[in-house]
């Protein structure tokens, strides 16, 4: 064991302080090691992964296959500039392409710039006077300044303009208003067939399907931003074909290498043709390492049928949770296709998680009130068992507490006892005290954004002020459109609920 492997959580976290950019809020825990959907951190303890690495590992932690292939390749070949020609590259392109529409693909590193090569071939396919692109509120696709301007939420512009102009927004789900958002300068339409960070709304096949139509009367490009759902955690290879609507675009990573760096864009071959020479590029896109990982990634999920099997580890998450509603009155609503699972809450679920950690499970909190499950599509039947024995007890014991008084409490089962020691109780409570310290919180968990910080103009979707306006005063302003002259997109909102958000670039 080397000397930085030795380094105890403590220790790590001292460094960090130090010598590491404070952007992202941490836990107290330094994870050492990983294997399938568990990790161990530098005191040796275990956690059992519902959200292993924020999406990105599908297959768990170092998958067996994606491992060798990795090491295979960095014995011969680590990077060549893509002026040259490299087989794997090709071959995984011919792979992704062949699994989805039988376009064309561009290679990239990461989700947010996989969505700025949509921006930019969206915008050259359609020429100067169509550039506007139509997103959609609670959506997420970014951190870099194109993807960012297309992530209708204004908590991430704050301080950041002016913004990229030529976007519009509207209502995620609502039809009515999309149409409404189009006009002669609009391009294309960029959407999230299931919102990830914006708690797993799901689009659904009616939403999306008026999509494709609006795109198609309209000559706009349907973009389909798949970075969370592609690759087979809705138990289809894609997002798309889990709902029957095919797009122009889609784009692609997180699990797309395995839980390597890696991003691509899909375009049907008649759009990716308006992408040429000098107009776009990333140095280490589609490198060899990364090629070998990916082509590795849908090799495993082939060979171990690890579609279907997304299937059926989803029916059996559906059951636990069907159960756990049943129970509790506090549950909202539980969203899940596949492997992506939000289970929405009437309050702060924050505590939820805490409750986990103490147990030894890993789980993730989004928008304030949704708890947020991506676990493996290769989970064992029995970690699913002991996992959600973890999870329902500590949903239980946390809606225990918000009872109304006189009501029937809610009680554990005893046979729901969670079967793992509570050997991470002093991290957790550093946790809960960190967080009551305002210096740590749910890693996803960002400052608080004041609205102020944007300049303000009423920007509203007519539907949503008819409807205020009856409601006499209850106010909920949406942005119509960017300011063109100025390239300032701009947000006034009343009410605005704060979230729980991507900590993560891309």
């Amino acid at each position: 064991m080397t000397a930085i492997e030795k380094l105890s959580s403590e220790e790590s976290v001292s460094i960090f302080e130090k010598h590491v950019i404070g952007n992202y809020r941490r836990y107290p825990v330094n994870l050492v090691r990983g294997s399938g959907s568990r990790v161990w951190d530098s005191e040796g303890r275990e956690y059992l992964d519902f959200f292993p690495g924020w999406g990105c590992n599908l297959l768990g932690h170092c998958p067996e296959k994606i491992v060798s292939a990795v090491q295979r390749q960095v014995e011969k070949l680590i990077h060549v500039p893509n002026t040259w020609h490299m087989t794997q590259q090709g071959v995984w392109a011919q792979m992704l392409n062949e699994r989805s529409f039988g376009g064309q693909a561009f290679f990239c590193n990461s989700g947010a710039e996989a969505n700025e090569a949509a921006i930019k071939l969206a915008r050259l396919h359609q020429g100067g006077e169509r550039f506007k692109i139509l997103t959609f509120q609670g959506g997420f696709h970014g951190r870099t300044f194109g993807a960012l301007a297309a992530t209708a939420q204004p908590k991430y512009h704050a301080g950041l303009g002016p913004m990229l102009a030529g976007f519009s927004y509207a209502p995620f789900g609502d039809l009515v208003a999309a149409e409404r958002r189009i006009d002669g300068a609009t391009g294309a339409i960029l959407v999230e067939p299931i919102q990830g960070e914006g708690g797993v709304q799901i689009g659904g096949a009616e939403f999306l399907g008026g999509l494709r139509r609006l795109a198609d009367e309209h000559n706009l490009l349907l973009i389909f931003d798949e970075v969370q759902t592609g690759c087979g955690r809705t138990g289809d290879w894609f997002g798309y074909q889990h709902f029957g609507v095919e797009p122009d675009m889609l784009t692609l990573a997180k699990s797309l290498c395995g839980g390597l760096a890696g991003g691509a864009l899909l375009a049907k071959t008649e759009v990716a043709q308006s992408l040429v020479p000098g107009m776009h590029a990333s140095t280490f896109g589609g490198n060899p390492i990364a090629a070998a990982a990916g082509i590795a990634m849908l090799e495993t999920i082939e060979e171990e049928g690890l579609l279907e099997r997304t299937k059926q580890n989803a029916e059996l998450f559906a059951n636990w949770l069907s159960q756990l509603q049943d129970e509790c009155e506090q549950i909202r609503e539980v969203r899940q296709v596949g492997v992506m699972i939000g289970i929405e809450l009437e309050h702060d679920a924050s505590e939820v998680v805490a409750k986990c950690l103490e147990q030894g499970l890993l789980v993730n909190c989004t928008q304030g009130n949704v708890l947020r499950l991506l676990p493996a599509m290769n989970i064992s039947e029995s970690e699913i068992e002991s996992g959600m024995q973890i999870f329902a007890k500590a949903v239980r014991d946390f809606c225990a507490t918000l009872v109304i008084p006189g009501a029937a409490p809610t009680t554990t089962p005893a046979n729901d006892e969670p079967d793992q020691k509570t050997e991470h109780g002093e991290v957790a409570e550093q946790l809960d005290q960190a967080a009551e310290d305002d210096e740590v919180v749910d890693p996803d968990y960002p400052e608080e954004s004041d609205a102020s910080d944007l300049e303000e103009e009423e920007l509203a979707d007519d539907k949503v002020l008819e409807e205020d306006e009856a409601a006499e005063g209850e106010e909920e302003e949406y942005e119509e459109e960017a300011e063109l002259d100025d390239g300032d997109d701009e947000f006034e909102e009343d009410e605005l609920e704060e979230d729980d958000s991507e900590a993560a670039l891309g």
